[in-house]
């Protein structure tokens, strides 16, 4: 047991500062949409419909990027802006008519991208992704040993979101009652965290499931090259997306980068919950032929449910209710990782220096 509270204590103090910023991060995360409605504009619930107007701003977007755009995430019930990206840093955001409203450089001049970038890779690109997975774990082991810890105290508990004061004692009996209470939805935000970050942890908690093999096949890209992509007809492509689909909304499409890549398409039926679908669709750029199409309503049940973690994980589901719920939750996490953090190296400072002789 003394070991255990040893380790929570040191491992806590030397990455509670970095699962803080992950919690802070997060909660601002989940207000994105109102953050661009309130700085972008102020329609919602007006996406952009039907094969004419999809195609007009597929059309501009590839004018005004001079064909660089490679992706393009179309407006949604919740935001009447469009996303086009140019490359890793840059792209611009446009109306439901094609005209920009507004472009980036870098991610830095984006609040909401420079957040999402803090979010997921600690600002590391691939490796901190790797990083973020190890704090989400590490997260899991927190909560869990804290749970184990606190047990032991249970008959102390009290609710208080806030320290009654700042000594040491009082921190670290609101640290216990505060991971306790919220330690249900801490475990639920850190593994579906870990999930998203490290595949193959998602890949061995959704075996159970469905095989890895059926999981990995059920998404996989068609293994067939297409044609030259000179002149897609973007009517043709999204009109025979609809068909194939009447019932869901186009919320992504791909656009191909050299000879040989497909038109990709993303469309969302009414039962998922993913904010951009899993529905998946490969056409041939010159012909506009259907290459392949997959139904996330009928993909192995494993993919089903790991089609539920990003949704549950940012709050894209469940309303408002559920969005000021994970807001606390980030909230507290800060709390957690911070306040006793801060804490326990000051306490650490003051015990080296009494323990350190005065000079004479």
């Amino acid at each position: 047991m003394r070991t255990l509270l040893t380790l929570h204590r040191w491992v806590g103090a030397v990455f509670g500062l970095a699962l803080s910023l992950f919690g802070l991060s997060g909660a601002l995360l989940v207000w994105k949409n109102q953050w661009l409605r309130w700085t972008l504009t102020d329609e919602a619930g007006i996406p952009a419909r039907g094969v004419e107007s999809l195609t007009r701003i597929v059309k501009r977007a590839l004018q005004e990027s001079n064909g660089e755009a490679n992706y393009i995430v179309f407006s949604s019930p919740e935001l009447a802006v469009n996303l086009v990206s140019t490359g890793r840093h840059t792209g611009f955001y446009s109306d439901n008519l094609g005209n920009v409203i507004t472009h980036w450089a870098s991610r830095l001049e984006r609040l909401e991208l420079w957040l999402f970038d803090l979010h997921h890779d600690l600002l590391l690109g691939p490796n901190g992704t790797t990083l973020g997975g190890l704090l989400a774990l590490l997260g899991l082991f927190f909560t869990l040993s804290g749970l184990f810890l606190w047990w032991r105290t249970r008959r102390h508990f009290s609710w208080r979101l806030w320290p009654t004061s700042f000594s040491r004692r009082d921190l670290a009996r609101h640290h216990r009652n505060l991971g306790a209470l919220f330690a249900p939805l801490l475990i639920v935000v850190m593994l579906t965290g870990l999930m998203m970050a490290w595949r193959p942890v998602a890949l061995w908690v959704l075996s159970p499931f469905s095989s890895v093999d059926e999981m990995q096949a059920a998404v996989a890209p068609p293994a067939v090259s297409g044609s030259d992509f000179a002149d897609i007809d973007w009517a043709n492509i999204i009109t025979r997306a609809q068909q194939a689909f009447p019932d869901a909304s186009l919320r992504l499409i791909s656009i191909p980068q050299a000879t040989g890549d497909l038109v990709g398409l993303r469309m969302k039926q009414p039962e998922e919950w993913l904010p951009n679908g899993r529905t998946l669709l490969w056409f041939d750029p010159q012909t506009g032929d259907l290459i392949e199409s997959k139904d996330a309503l009928t993909m192995p049940l494993g993919v089903r449910v790991n089609n539920l973690v990003y949704p549950v994980h940012a709050a894209k589901v469940g309303g408002i209710v559920y969005q000021l719920i994970m807001t606390l939750v980030g909230l507290v996490l800060t709390m957690l990782g911070s306040l006793v953090v801060v804490k326990f190296w000051m306490d650490r400072h003051r015990i080296n220096r009494i323990s350190v002789p005065p000079r004479i």
